[in-house]
């Protein structure tokens, strides 16, 4: 008999995938709008051929054929949102310059006009594809399976089914497809997408585990912490869809620019029709002629693509490098930038102490110090303490099992080891005196540096001090020497006294910093920036940094920072990664400048085609080329963004 099949866990399948389409059919709906335009190209091609044969009657059922296919998208999008939005678009002023070429016998340019204006539509339909490809890679780092273990049974569900509590199934070189804590087991995680670690870090029983992040060895139990809905990964993805979805002022400012202008358009083409013919002697077919043209060379096709294409491209670029904009207005900002001013804790810091000095007297041993002391701080859970003991277990020390310890809140702990009484906590619970003159008063310089001292006493003397920083990110410095070199002001905001302020932002290059700042306080000061430098961003990781960032013409918060942080930034650091705030700044410039070249050559070819028009230098076919030719340009160069 098979002990291992009498003993696994039995397995059911209880999801699977329902109604899959066919690739062929998900090619097509894709890619329909090309293959219309396509389609349409042909067709007139075809029509055109025959034409010049005498099929002028088969010809023209070709032409309208072309008309429908490559211009059936388009039309559809025109009337239906001049319905829902009761005013005339750019798409209904196709039509209508189509609708009249056809009138007057122009069959072959306004089927020309139809293919070109639908293959720049499919142009930008892919653009928008594009930007939402960010997203499709993102999901796919969440698994959409989970294998569920109740009552030792094993079943396959999926994600979104997933309750608090449930405990899943993780195999080695498997995703882990929630956020939770470790149930049972030991392993080494890939954290690279959540927070940009290139060597995976050791998870043991209680550690928290995230969505997305892959387990590399050994199969582990995790209890779920958080429903699907509310992962890190679903964040991510609803705030690159809600970036999408939001427009800049720029393109607020086009689109309510594109009703008037439309109307406009509509005016000085009816005027076209009759005033030549009065006033210049022009025939009648000439005049409404060079009516269709004015009304395909002055429609703003290019200048309404200049921006959003550009926008998307830029956020989509943004989220492959681990940047999300919460929206266009935010990434349009970054660019204008003079001042940003950092909290320190979590963000020019890493948020933890670490011990950087151990100083004890002659009469003891330094491991026996670090040992006993680390033994006594394991009951403790202040972060100082905490610190003390990763910092003695990472050097490999062993620690020893101690009764009777007592805690003096607000001042530290006490202990008996052996037949001697430990004191371990402030200067005030080890005598003050004995403090600052110990070992030729080194606790002074050391607090001078920004540093914390806890300070320990054995028996009747001080036995040694350990000196603790929150030190500053490794690449802090790098990140605000980038901010620098693009002329951007920087400074510190910490709650911190002036002594640890000072010293923090001696390392990290700030240019000012100001301490003891409430949350209050902070706002005031961003408030201060504002007036001073007209556009500011916040940067910030922690809830009483969420006024601030509320408060600054950009917010900006660190991925693993609070929900309230996350919820009220307009910009989020994925991976915690502060250089990548100098790279937003450059996409953001470089992103307006881009802007700023397509509106800029959309209303010039806008304006020489319709001066050629007047002077009857230019025919149909050469206003359409110009007109969707200029369209295609705009957006191929807002998707320059895509690329790094």
């Amino acid at each position: 008999m098979n002990t291992e099949a009498k003993t696994a866990p039995r397995r059911q399948q209880v999801y699977k995938t329902d109604n899959e389409s066919s690739p062929l059919f998900e090619k097509v709906k894709l890619h329909g709008e090309l293959i219309a335009a396509l389609t349409s190209g042909g067709l007139i091609a075809i029509a055109w051929t025959l034409g010049h044969f005498e099929h002028n009657t088969t010809s023209i059922v070709i032409y309208l054929l072309a008309f429908v296919i490559g211009g059936f998208a388009k039309a559809k999008e025109g009337i239906s949102d001049t319905i829902a939005e009761k005013e005339l678009n750019v798409e209904m002023l196709m039509i209508f310059a189509a609708i009249g070429s056809a009138i007057i016998g122009y069959w072959n340019e306004g089927a020309i006009l139809i293919f070109i204006f639908a293959l720049s539509g499919a142009l930008e339909t892919y653009t928008m594809n594009k930007s939402h490809k960010e997203i499709s890679s993102l999901m796919g780092l969440q698994p959409e399976e989970a294998t569920l273990v109740t009552n030792g049974i094993e079943r396959i569900v999926h994600v979104s089914s997933l309750q608090i509590g449930d405990a899943i199934l993780v195999k080695p070189g498997e995703r882990i497809p929630a956020d939770g804590k470790l149930l049972k087991g030991d392993t080494n995680v890939d954290q690279a997408a959540i927070t940009g670690e290139s060597i995976p870090v050791r998870k043991s029983l209680g550690d928290d585990v995230f969505a997305g992040t892959v387990n590399l060895r050994g199969s582990i139990t995790v209890e779920v912490t958080k429903p699907n809905e509310d992962s890190l990964f679903q964040k991510i993805i609803k705030l690159v869809q809600s970036a999408q979805s939001e427009k800049s002022p720029s393109q607020q400012f086009i689109e309510k620019f594109e009703g008037t202008y439309v109307k406009f358009v509509l005016i000085a083409v009816g005027l076209m029709m009759f005033l030549p013919h009065f006033l210049l002697g022009w025939s009648w077919t000439e005049s409404f002629y060079r009516a269709m043209i004015l009304l395909v060379v002055a429609s703003p096709c290019a200048l309404v693509a200049s921006i959003m294409p550009a926008t998307l491209s830029a956020i989509s670029n943004g989220a492959r490098r681990g940047i999300l904009f919460k929206g266009g207005v935010h990434l349009e900002q970054l660019g204008n930038l003079k001042a940003i001013a950092f909290d320190k804790t979590g963000t020019l810091t890493k948020g933890k102490p670490v011990v950087t000095d151990v100083i004890v007297s002659d009469s003891i041993d330094q491991n026996e110090f670090l040992q006993i002391v680390s033994s006594i701080e394991n009951q403790s859970t202040h972060p100082l303490a905490q610190s003390i003991v990763n910092h003695v277990k990472s050097n490999g020390q062993e620690l020893i099992t101690i009764d009777g310890i007592e805690d003096m809140p607000g001042y530290g702990v006490k202990a008996t080891v052996g037949e001697t009484h430990w004191l371990i906590g402030k200067a005030d619970l080890v005598g003050k005196e004995a403090a600052v003159t110990f070992n030729n008063g080194v606790a002074k310089q050391l607090a001078s540096e920004g540093k914390t001292i806890v300070y320990v006493k054995a028996g009747n003397d001080i036995a040694g001090i350990i000196a603790l920083k929150d030190v500053v990110r490794d690449d802090t410095v790098s990140a605000i020497s980038d901010l620098k070199d693009l002329g951007i002001y920087t400074v510190m905001l910490t709650g911190d006294g002036e002594k640890t302020a000072e010293a923090i932002a001696a390392e990290s290059h700030v240019d000012q910093h100001i301490a003891e700042c409430l949350p209050e306080t902070k706002v005031n000061h961003i408030k201060g920036l504002i007036s001073k430098y007209d556009t500011v961003a916040m940067v910030g990781d922690g809830i009483n940094d969420a006024p601030a960032l509320a408060t600054a013409n950009v917010g900006i918060a660190m991925g693993q920072g609070t929900d309230v942080a996350l919820e009220t930034a307009d910009v989020v650091l994925m991976k915690n990664d502060l250089p990548r705030i100098a790279e937003a700044v450059k996409l953001s410039k470089r992103m307006n400048r881009i802007i700023k070249q397509n509106i800029i050559f959309s209303i010039s070819v806008i304006m020489l085609l319709i001066l050629s028009n007047f002077f009857q230098i230019i025919d149909l076919p050469f206003g359409v080329i110009g007109h969707e030719g200029s369209t295609i340009l705009v957006i191929l160069n807002g998707l320059r963004l895509l690329k790094s």
